[in-house]
This record gives C-alpha cells, structure tokens and sequence, in this order.
C-alpha cells in the first residue's frame, strides 16, 4: 500500500492544514442550516458535524436512505443509477426542499446529496467513486471522486468521502477550507463542476422558459407542448392528472404541465419554493416554467398550445375586469392568443351550491368564440379543488 494511502485510523489530514475540528466550528458559525443526504458511504460527516458543538444551531435533518426502496422512498422516483452525478444532485435539492419545510422565512439552507460506492465484502465491478452535490438554491456544485482501487481499506474510503463531503459543505457555507484534492492520492480522480442553477437564472429573468422532464432533469428551449395545463399546483392532485390526460386523449398529444415563477397579483416565488412544487412531478409529467403570469404572456412564451383550464379559470379569463375594466382589451388579448396559435380546452366544474358550470354557462364574445372548446362532463368531472385540499391537510381550524 502506497506510504498515502493509510488506514481510517491513521488518517487525520494528508498534508500540513488546519484541524477538521476548527473547519467544522466555523460551519456551525457560518448561520447556515443544512440537511444531509447519504447513501452508500460517507455518513462519517453526520458524526463528525454532531462531535462538535453547535450541530443544533446548523444541521435541521440528516437522512441516509441506504436501501433502493429507501433511496426512492426519499427521491420519489426511482435513479437510473443510485450512485451518479444526477443523484447526488436529486438528493441535494430532496435535501433543501426538506430544509425548507422546517425552517423559518429567510433561513439560509444548505442542501447536501453524497452518493458512494465503496469496498465492499462481495466481488464488486466498476470503480470506487463517489459524488457530492451541494446546494443553496442558487447554484449546484458537485464533487466526483474515483477512488484509486486497491488502495484503500472500507474504513478509509469512507473516512475520505466523509471528509470531502465536510470540505465541500465548508465552501457552501463561506468557510475558507482547503479543496477536497488536498485528501487525494496521485491515482485518485477528481472533478468539479460549479453551475448557476437554471431555476436561479429563471428566476433572474435571464431565461424566459425552462422545461423540466419526468426524471428532473431541466432543459432550455425544448420542443414546445401541444396542450399545457397551467395551475398553481399547491399542491397537485388527482384531479390534475386526470384532466391532463383526458385532454391528451382530446388533442391527440402529450398534455404537460405549466407553472409560472411570477404571479400577477403576488410576490414571485422563491427558488426553494419552485423546487417544492416541481417535486410533486417526478414521474408523473413534463412541466414547462415560465415567467408568464397570464395567459396572453404564455402564448407569447409556447406559441401553438392549446390551454387546459378549468371553467373558473375561463371565467377570469373572459371578464373585462382583468384587462382594466375594457371588454375591448379583452377581445384583443384573446385574439392575439388565437394568432399565435392558442386556444383553450375548459373543464367544468361544480359551484358551491352543487351545479355543474361549463363553457355553455360563461357569456363568450362572438369573435373569440373559436377559441374555446368544452370538454364534456361525462369525460372528465372533479370537484375538489388546490384550495379544498390544503384546508384537508391543515385540520379544523381554531374558531
């Protein structure tokens, strides 16, 4: 065995750097909090952030789903691979999202995702590796390590990753640590890679649209959909579902989904929040992001689709009031949606006081009327809403 390549008992730092204990102080000193994500080596991070005093200040939630239906349990779909780049930085925005459900408004949330595959006491193929994904929100950094095979012992592998998994997290939280390259061997692999997260870009408004895929994989410029069904999707529901497939059955084409970043009437949602909602997704559908708040801006954004919405929707959609009070404006909007290609698909939906309401109950302009088209109630009737759900999921409210 190489003179570096020593056992976990041995191994403290490699070359002349400041204790791990001193890095760690300033981690609980840096205001960040954070939730760790561990699966298949590396856990030593979580033992070593609680060794020193202040982990109730910084670590929210460590989590280590080290079974496969754990791990999906955890990501809410299953990886193509459980340890790979992709998954470490599934975990890390898994992680945030979590963080961010137990956290105050304004809290500053790390989200870590640490994949390993390690020595092992059955015959194993491929390489060592692991991969480290950090998060803020705001951009992903990942660190990949293939391991000099051989090398080293169990113990010490996992003593490497836990080390650079706590280097890595030192960096996010603004702490001047050394590189993880600094625990390395000559054989050993490392790659960095630092980038702005699409959502945070989104966000700035340095991108109109982002497509995100059934697997969460984000993309720009992507085909544009045939039918988008738009909502808030807080949260999503069955009844979401269904309609987007019966109106894939009416088009003849996959129907995805639509979330905008900005609301006309609210403040734009933050990126924690935009994760939190597209969570809901995995494996379920294609969901396009936009900054188009209205239906007039959408169209600009996805010329050709065909809008699903539901007869409330519709409702606003054709009241004056929404276009300053002028029926005229109303008129030109919608007929700017018709030249680029739109239209609207519209479901009915019960009142409060149990009828049904459709598009033949909504008073339609003659020049638009073209653009609308009913989908009938016996091929698709839900009648409880986002709103109705969050009340379920709240409980009886104090009177």
């Amino acid at each position: 065995m190489p003179s570096w390549a020593l056992a976990a008992h041995d191994l403290y730092w490699t070359i002349d750097m400041e204790p791990l204990k001193a890095i760690v102080e300033r981690v609980h000193a840096s205001g960040r909090r954070m939730v760790l994500a561990v699966t298949g080596g590396g856990s030593g991070a979580i033992a070593a952030l609680l060794r020193v005093p202040g982990g109730s200040r910084t670590l929210v939630e460590a989590i280590v789903p080290y079974s496969p239906d754990a791990l999906v349990d955890f990501l809410g779909h299953e990886p193509e691979q459980a340890c790979s780049a992709a998954t470490a930085v599934a975990m890390a925005r898994r992680a945030l999202a979590r963080g961010a459900r137990r956290s105050g408004p304004g809290a500053l949330l790390v989200g870590v995702g640490v994949t390993a595959s390690l020595v092992t006491d059955r015959p194993k193929r491929g390489d060592h590796r692991c991969h480290i994904a950090v998060t803020d929100g705001g951009r992903v950094d990942v660190v990949s390590i293939v391991l000099d095979r051989g090398a080293r012992d169990r113990a010490a592998e996992e003593d490497l990753v836990a080390r650079a998994t706590l280097l890595a997290l030192a960096r996010a939280c603004g702490v001047d640590a050394p590189g993880v390259e600094s625990l390395l061997g000559p054989d050993d692999r490392l790659t960095v890679a630092s980038t702005a997260d699409l959502i945070g870009r989104l966000l700035a408004g340095a991108v109109d649209r982002l497509t995100m895929s059934p697997d969460g994989q984000l993309a720009v410029n992507a085909p544009v959909p045939r039918g988008v069904l738009a909502g808030s999707f807080n949260p999503l529901h069955a009844g979401h579902l269904e309609l987007a497939r019966v109106a894939s059955e009416i088009l003849a084409a996959r129907v995805t989904f639509e979330l905008s970043v900005v609301n006309a009437d609210k403040p734009a949602l933050a990126a924690v929040e935009v994760r939190r909602r597209l969570e809901q997704f995995g494996w379920r559908g294609t969901v396009e992001l936009t900054r188009a708040p209205t239906f007039r801006e959408k169209a600009r954004v996805l010329p050709g689709a065909a809008f699903v919405v539901g007869v409330d929707t519709a409702a606003r959609i054709l009241d004056p009031r929404y276009y300053g009070g002028s029926a005229a404006s109303m008129v030109a909007a919608l007929d700017e949606i018709g030249r680029l290609g739109g239209r609207f698909l519209v479901a009915g939906r019960a009142d409060p006081g149990g009828r049904f309401v459709t598009l033949a109950d909504l008073a339609v302009p003659g020049p638009v009327a073209h653009l609308f088209e009913e989908i009938p109630e016996a091929r698709f009737r839900r009648d409880i809403s986002s709103t109705e759900l969050r009340g379920v999921a709240a409980g009886p409210q104090p009177r």
